[in-house]
């Protein structure tokens, strides 16, 4: 069982659910990754399209030894249209949608519709994008993503079935927002938020102005910006405070609240104004605090005898 008293959940349900909240937010960022990385591509013509693609390849943690020429073409088919893949955006709701159908009891009806409806239209998106590229289809998936986890909010009761979706995403966001920092730090600042979906928060936050010292504090650790990785990781440490509270007198004996603690105070005390200077080794460090919480969540929840059915994250980026 999961949880705690007489809300727990059994745990073939809480993995489900917080596996549909980790590949619905790893569509919708994949989905934003691919996005700014084939504009950039096109806006940059001089660029190395193959050593492109086997950065962005190695960045999302994904195996790709084939010898021949990468190319933008390679590069949506694998990790946007691919069904059979559970980290292309395709295979991830593919998983999702299967799996929602096990748990529907638990969802709200509005949610699984949405994702059965995101499925079987999948196919028609990816017709269009072979004719008009896949700006259209990308921008499909971030929309229906941001609905699922719109109607999750709004008509799902704050239990358990609710927190292990949102745990989920939360830990998801934090470590591909830290795989795309990776993959485009030294990019359009821009172009950054915009992936990010930050542009319009940050200009109102800091106006049309500031450099990307700027920016990597505003997607790190704005406390109040949603997609940041402070918020989500302060997200994370409140729920699985909730599912697992602690009744001892000192210290906090949940692994996985530790690692997303530790991981939080870190940025907290981190300098706004130096961020650029260690921001591989604070990415990675970021990427290996969410393997540590999940492998912890996995270890408390989720123990049963059934064969596993998802697809774990890939190891954190160590620089290509």
């Amino acid at each position: 069982m999961s949880g705690h008293g007489d809300r727990g959940l059994l745990s073939r349900i809480a993995e489900t659910l917080y596996w549909i909240g980790r590949y619905v937010e790893r569509a919708d960022d994949t989905s934003r990754l691919l996005d700014v990385s084939v504009h950039r591509l096109l806006e940059e013509p001089w660029r190395d399209e193959d050593e492109a693609c086997r950065a962005l390849f190695a960045i999302l943690g994904i195996q790709h030894d084939r010898p021949e020429r990468l190319s933008v073409a390679t590069l949506i088919d694998r990790l946007a249209f691919d069904v059979t893949d559970p980290s292309a955006i395709a295979g991830c709701l593919r998983s999702v949608r299967e799996s929602a159908r096990g748990v529907r009891e638990i969802i709200s009806s509005e949610a699984w519709e949405c994702l059965n409806v995101t499925w079987h239209q999948l196919p028609a998106r990816q017709a269009a994008a072979d004719r008009l590229g896949p700006h259209g289809y990308l921008r499909y998936v971030r929309e229906r993503a941001a609905l699922f986890f719109g109607l999750t909010d709004a008509t799902m009761s704050r239990d358990d079935g609710w927190r292990f979706i949102v745990l989920g995403r939360s830990l998801e966001r934090v470590d591909m927002t830290a795989r795309l920092l990776a993959a485009h730090q030294h990019g359009d600042r821009r172009l950054l938020l915009q992936a990010c979906g930050a542009d319009e928060s940050f200009t109102r936050t800091h106006g049309g102005g500031g450099d990307m010292e700027r920016v990597l504090e505003f997607l790190l650790l704005d406390r109040l910006f949603p997609r940041s990785v402070m918020h989500a990781l302060a997200t994370a440490e409140e729920l699985l405070a909730e599912l697992v509270p602690d009744t001892g007198r000192a210290g906090v004996t949940d692994a996985a609240r530790a690692a997303v603690g530790r991981a939080r105070m870190e940025l907290t005390y981190a300098d706004a104004d130096s961020l650029g200077d260690g921001l591989p080794e604070l990415l990675v460090g970021l990427q290996e605090a969410c393997v540590v919480a999940s492998e912890a969540i996995s270890e408390r929840f989720f123990r049963h005898n059934a064969p596993g059915r998802w697809e774990r994250e890939g190891q954190p980026w160590a620089g290509v």
